[in-house]
């Protein structure tokens, strides 16, 4: 096959890149050449802004499919897909499970999409506008290529090595520290959490396959918190003390869920749905999930001699949670 990925060069567009080559598929990579120019030195590549310089690919050129790894407002995805719709048999749009009411207690592809306010921008995301206008850029993809050529992958947490959010690698790195390890007591809560490489084999899968639909790409319900916590631990190989704190603590000390304990969401707190997500639908069309203690100690390994430098994006600091374990301990 010939696939066309605009962006390619980070996280989850990276390991689709790789995965392609490593199936033996002819790639063109379409990238602002920002970031990852010392990557795929084998592949075609034209450098410019998806907005404006889609002209620069090759005049002649076509492709089975084209993957979208790096849209985030309708109007960027109505100008390629317009453009390719002509010259591409399939289009890959890699969306997100924030585009529905995430406070529902269950969520599947048949649940609500809730529409973006009346006066909000749509030509800038924002925190508040992200699930509301990647929905809209699912519509623009459609709208352009037709559902039978539309594949609309909506993912939930994704994690592994190269993750530029570190919202999953702080627990590996932080059990490998070792000592008291501040989690919350919700220790049975579903992680759903779905390894980058997992889910990149699912969309190149899919692409050869030849399978259009709108799936949600998360990983299997049976996973929790301990399960999670528990990997970190064997992969860290360190004497570690996981100490749970209920929620009332953890709010009285402003202790956030999902930034400062990343991967977790509480019960009630209008997220319930990112909990119990299905992902029935991922699994008929051949989605398979390595084990989690091997995504934990390759996102250890990853972390550890190749993450590039830098403070973490998410968990909390050592000395802040230092302080929050010290001040429950005086109760």
């Amino acid at each position: 096959m010939r696939v066309l990925v605009l962006g390619g060069t980070v996280f989850l567009g990276r390991h689709i890149v790789t995965e392609l080559l490593a199936r033996g598929h002819d790639v063109t990579l379409f990238h602002r050449g920002q970031r990852g120019l010392e990557l795929f030195p084998e592949v075609e590549r034209v450098l410019g802004d998806r907005t404006f310089d889609l002209d620069r690919l090759p005049a002649d050129a076509s492709w089975d499919a084209v993957v979208d790894t790096s849209a985030y407002v309708p109007a960027v995805v109505a100008t390629s897909a317009g453009a390719l719709r002509e010259r591409a048999g399939r289009y890959v749009f890699v969306s997100s499970v924030s585009v529905y009411d995430v406070s529902l207690p269950l969520l599947d592809e048949s649940s609500p999409t809730p529409e973006l306010e009346p006066g909000a921008a749509r030509d800038e995301m924002v925190p508040e506008t992200y699930g509301p206008l990647k929905a809209l850029c699912e519509r623009e993809a459609a709208a352009a290529f037709g559902p039978e050529r539309t594949l609309v992958v909506r993912p939930g947490l994704i994690v592994g090595p190269w993750d530029p959010t570190d919202r999953f690698t702080y627990w590996p790195l932080r059990f490998a520290r070792g000592g008291d390890v501040l989690v919350p007591d919700d220790l049975d809560a579903p992680m759903q959490a779905i390894d980058v490489r997992d889910l990149a084999a699912f969309v190149v899968g899919a692409i050869e396959r030849g399978q259009g639909s709108v799936v949600n790409a998360v990983g299997p319900r049976e996973r929790t918190l301990r399960d999670l916590f528990d990997a970190c631990a064997a992969a860290a190989g360190l004497p570690a003390r996981i100490v749970p704190l209920d929620l009332a603590t953890l709010r009285e000390q402003n202790v956030a869920e999902w930034s400062d304990l990343p991967a977790w969401v509480a019960p009630g707190s209008g997220h319930d749905g990112m909990r119990n997500m299905d992902p029935a639908r991922a699994i008929a069309m051949g989605m398979r999930y390595r084990s989690l203690a091997q995504t934990v100690a390759d996102t250890l390994r990853w972390a550890q001699h190749e993450r590039p430098s830098g403070p973490l994006k998410a968990g909390l600091q050592p000395e802040r949670e230092a302080e929050v374990l010290g001040l429950a301990a005086l109760r």
